[in-house]
Parts: C-alpha cells; sequence; structure tokens
C-alpha cells in the first residue's frame, strides 16, 4: 500500500518511504503550510527513523528553511517545544504500527495540521515543488525538560508520593521520561522490560500475552500501577494494582474532570458513559482521528474563546484547548495528543482522594468498552465488507443478528451499531494499514470482551476465510 494519510499523519512501509519522497513530502508541506520560525525535526526509535530525519532535514534545509533537530523524542514533546517558539515541526514516527511501517507528523505553528493542510499538501506533493539547493542553518535543541517540566509544576512534586509505578518502558520514546516524570512527582519508578528492538504496542488493543505480563509485573514488584506509552508517545498505558489495563477513554474522563474540562470533543468511539458526567457541559462527539477531534476543539473556542474544552481518543491521547489547573499550578493548552497528562492526572487524583485507581474507575457510570484489531488485512476487501453492511439492511440485520436486533445505526465513522440490549459494536478499516478495527461497548467487562472477540472472528472470515 503507498504511504498515505490516515487519521494522523503520512504512512507507509520503509521501502516506499524512500529518501526521494520524503524530500517531496517535506517540500510539499513547507510550501503549502505556515511555517513560521522555521521547522523542528524529531524521530522515534524505529531502525529507519535517523535515515527519514535525515532526508527531512535535508529538505528542509534545501528550501533555506531553518531546522531545529531534537532528535528522538516524544511527539508531544516535540509539538510543544516548536509551538513554543512559533514553528512547525516534523516528527518521524509509526505510531504503534510495526517497524516495518514508518511515517511523517506534520505541525503548523498553531498546532497539528487539518484535514485541509492534508489535502493542501497532498496537491503541493502531486505538483512537485523543486529542490532550492540551498542550505539554511541546523541547530539541536533538548526538547524534553520543558515537556517534563509541564508536569512537575501542574502537579507538585508529591503528587505521586507513596506510589510505585512500573514503567513499561519497551522501545517507547518516552521510556526515560516517564521515569523522570515519576521521580519529579514524588513518587518510585519501578522500569521494566526495555527493549532495544522496536516493539509495536498499541495502547488502545492490548494483546492478552501482555496484559498477564502486567499483571505479573504488579504481583512480583508490589505496584500501584502500570504506565507505558505508544512508540512515538501520544497515547498512553495504564493499569490498576491488578495489572488491568484501563481505557483511554476513561482516562480521558478522569484527566477532564481533574482539570476542569467542561467542553468535551471525542470521536464517536469513546464511551458513551461520558455523556452522563455531570461535571460536563456538553460532549461532541468526530470522526476518529484527531485531526477531527481538533476541528471540533477549535469550533467550541471559536463560538466562545473562554470555553474550558478538552479533547481525548480511546487510544488515551489527551488535548488541552484552555489554560488549565493541575493540582499545584497552571497546565498550558496542548493541542495535540499527549501521553503523560492522561498518566499523572488519573493517579494523582487516585492518590489525593486516598484511594486506588481501581477506586477512582468504580465510580463512574457502569459502561465498559473493549477494543482489538484484526491485522493483515486487505485494504479493499475491508471496504467492501463495511460499504456492503452499511448499504445493505439485510446484509446488516444477519451479520448481527445473533446479538439481537439493530435499535440504531450511526455511519459517522464506520459502522457503529447500538443493539437492542443497549450494546454496541463498532466495526471501523484503518486509515493507514491493513487492519480492522472492532470496538465494543456494554454493561460488563467480559461482555464487552466476548463481543469483540464474536466480530473479530466474523470480520476474519469475511475477509480471509
Amino acid at each position: 500500500m503507498a504511504p498515505k494519510f490516515g487519521t494522523s499523519g503520512l504512512r507507509g512501509l520503509v521501502i516506499e518511504l524512500t529518501d526521494e519522497l520524503i524530500a517531496a513530502y517535506t517540500r510539499a508541506f513547507l510550501s503549502a503550510c505556515p511555517v513560521g520560525r522555521g521547522v523542528y525535526v524529531g524521530q522515534d526509535l524505529r531502525p529507519s527513523s535517523p535515515r527519514i530525519a535525515a532526508a527531512v532535514i535535508a529538505a528542509a534545509r534545501g528550501q533555506g528553511v531553518s531546522v531545529v533537530d531534537c532528535g528522538i523524542v516524544p511527539t508531544p514533546a516535540l509539538a510543544l517545544a516548536s509551538m513554543a517558539q512559533g514553528a512547525a515541526a516534523i516528527m518521524v514516527t509509526g505510531s504503534h504500527i510495526p517497524a516495518d511501517r514508518n511515517g511523517l507528523k506534520f505541525y503548523v505553528p498553531d498546532g497539528e495540521i487539518s484535514k485541509e493542510d492534508e489535502e493542501a499538501i497532498l496537491s503541493a506533493y502531486q505538483a512537485g515543488i523543486a529542490d532550492l539547493g540551498l542550505t539554511a542553518a541546523l541547530t539541536q535543541f533538548d526538547a524534553t525538560p520543558a515537556y517534563i517540566a509541564r508536569y512537575s509544576d501542574g502537579f507538585g512534586d508529591q503528587a505521586l508520593a507513596g506510589l510505585r509505578v512500573g514503567v513499561y518502558q519497551h522501545s517507547a520514546v518516552s521510556r526515560d521520561v516517564m521515569v523522570d516524570v515519576v521521580a519529579a512527582l514524588g513518587g518510585v519508578a519501578v522500569p521494566l522490560a526495555r527493549s532495544e528492538v522496536f516493539v509495536p504496542v498499541d495502547t488502545e488493543a492490548v494483546d492478552q500475552d501482555t496484559r498477564n505480563m502486567l499483571r505479573d509485573w504488579c504481583t512480583e514488584h508490589r505496584l500501584d500501577a502500570v504506565i507505558s506509552t505508544d512508540g512515538d508517545a501520544d497515547r498512553p498505558m495504564v493499569t490498576d494494582s491488578a495489572g488491568r489495563v484501563i481505557p483511554g477513554d476513561i482516562l480521558g474522563v478522569l484527566t477532564a474532570r481533574l482539570i476542569g474540562a467542561k467542553v468535551i470533543a471525542t470521536p464517536v468511539s469513546s464511551n458513551s458513559m461520558l455523556q452522563q458526567i455531570e461535571e460536563f457541559d456538553r460532549v461532541e462527539l468526530t470522526r476518529i482521528g484527531s485531526p477531527y477531534v481538533i476541528a471540533a476543539m477549535e469550533a467550541a473556542l471559536a463560538m466562545d474563546s473562554t470555553a474550558q474544552v478538552t479533547g481525548f481518543e480511546p487510544n488515551g491521547g489527551f488535548l488541552v484547548g484552555f489554560a488549565a489547573q493541575g493540582l499545584a499550578g497552571p497546565i498550558a493548552p496542548l493541542m495535540t495528543r499527549d501521553s503523560i497528562l492522561p498518566i499523572v492526572a488519573p493517579l494523582a487524583a487516585a492518590r489525593a482522594a486516598g484511594q486506588g485507581i481501581a477506586d477512582l474507575v468504580a465510580g463512574l457510570p457502569p459502561r465498559f468498552t473493549a477494543a482489538d484489531r484484526v491485522t493483515e488485512t486487505p485494504t479493499d476487501a475491508s471496504a467492501a465488507l463495511l460499504a456492503r453492511l452499511m448499504a445493505d439492511t439485510s446484509a446488516c440485520a444477519a451479520f448481527f443478528a445473533e446479538d439481537g436486533e439493530i435499535a440504531q445505526i450511526n455511519l459517522t465513522d464506520g459502522l457503529r451499531v447500538l443493539l437492542a440490549s443497549g450494546r454496541i459494536v463498532h466495526l471501523r478499516p484503518s486509515g493507514n494499514a491493513p487492519e480492522f478495527r472492532v470496538y465494543a461497548e456494554a454493561e460488563d467487562e467480559d461482555t464487552a470482551w466476548h463481543l469483540v472477540r464474536s466480530y473479530m472472528a466474523k470480520v476474519r472470515q469475511a475477509l480471509i476465510g
């Protein structure tokens, strides 16, 4: 599959992300979008990232755009640094997908690019932007201290005091940052499973072997929680003291409550429970992907510039659109997905309440979500299956028949079916990888996971046989 834009950035197979293609997309971005005071460049820990970052840097300098090389850095830390200086940014990362794929995430000086920006970049890429042959300045910068200070300043040096927090490091670009943040907030960090080989951790679809490993760590090391992120650190993972993974949209609800958010923008696939939270004045449901969440946040701010608006996704990525307040100090806006805030805030809130994080979750309305993906699915076949179910009411009813009648269908992004039982199944092919996502929501966790596994099997049979 040729490199393409998906829910967040450009993605493709490494063998197709040639230096020439990377240079062409870099020039297209710099031509089509505002750059401000230059471009900041970062990269994750994939084996292909240094080569791709070098191609980005060379192309930008060749266009006469000064480059600040931030090296290996979390995506939100790169965005925080570039936005603070009124500059653009390009992050080399494939996020959570395997190392045979990689990609680029683009930022204008105000934050993530929009879908309109993507279209402008594609048009410029297709038109072809000439290499000007210039050699602009190149400097290095460490973006992590300011990123860590965002949380130490906002929560204080005792926010996690007394907690033993396991840090599943794997190959996350945030693996040392997470340790430093836990220590800065007074907790004891226990580093675990650092890997020099890239591990594709998807925080929205944690496999059973990983879940077992997390549970065992909690017992072995007497942990209050285990934390981690995906490869480029814009999606969090948090467990309770028993090693149970807390879904990202639940982390989002807990974080939004702590910082005083009133308006929430979130994809339609998020837990419907959040619409029952009394502290939230309004919930805007969007298509899946951070550009859509950001667009909804910006629309809310356009209506009321003082709106206390946040956004989050079921993968846990959290966005702040107002000057928020943590337990100890201010938290600056950051209109891109962040992983550290939705890790720190729920843990700090639980500790402040004298509870474990499981107790905090138990106090929310009892609706449970689960999600997983069928991998290596033919893209054309995935699209055809979804189109058939969406167009043919009889085929759709038959596909879901064993779980009862369909009460309502939502086509905001994929096929989201509300069953007469009140349970929900949501089917959606990935926008930039050969994967088919299955989401479910039910009255208890076991039922939600049963639905996910059942419909993964149905999708697999329909697509692969």
